[in-house]
């Protein structure tokens, strides 16, 4: 593995080690408001103001100039991710934390085969091998027997 890839699965790791803090912190400000949606809102909220943070400090505000002109389907990542985010909220303090991100992942490992397999969105093209099908079999028997009981 090069130091690029090393550095970009660094980077990834501690994403994803985020992913159930945040879903818990959202989850425990929407029990607190009575309103997981109005918890959703805020933390996109702060999203939206920490990402133009980074754009002014990386880009500028520049880019966003090409906007107008790129296909409205590119947009439908917003909403994937006010699905994803309001849906943790309410879901992970009924379903346990655990149960969520674990379904979470195994979606995540699922939809990522199929894109990778077809290409779709611009993906190079990686074809669903009889290995990486076990794989993504053994992870969702694992994710299964790490919730029973």
């Amino acid at each position: 593995m090069n130091p690029d890839h090393l550095r970009f699965a660094a980077v990834m790791l501690a994403a994803g080690a985020g992913v159930p803090v945040l879903a818990m912190l959202n989850a425990q400000l929407g029990l607190r408001l009575g309103a997981p949606a109005a918890a959703a809102c805020v933390l996109l909220v702060v999203a939206f103001l920490g990402a133009v943070a980074v754009m002014l400090f990386t880009t500028g505000p520049a880019p966003l100039a090409k906007l107008a002109a790129q296909p409205r389907h590119l947009l439908f990542g917003g909403l994937l991710m006010t699905f994803y985010l309001v849906s943790v909220t309410v879901v992970a303090p009924r379903f346990g934390l655990g149960n969520a991100i674990f379904c979470v992942l195994v979606g995540q490992m699922v939809s990522a085969a199929v894109i990778d397999h077809f290409g779709l969105m611009g993906a190079p093209v990686k074809p669903i091998s009889l290995i990486r099908a076990t794989g993504i079999a053994v992870m969702a028997a694992g994710v299964l027997l790490t919730q029973r009981g």
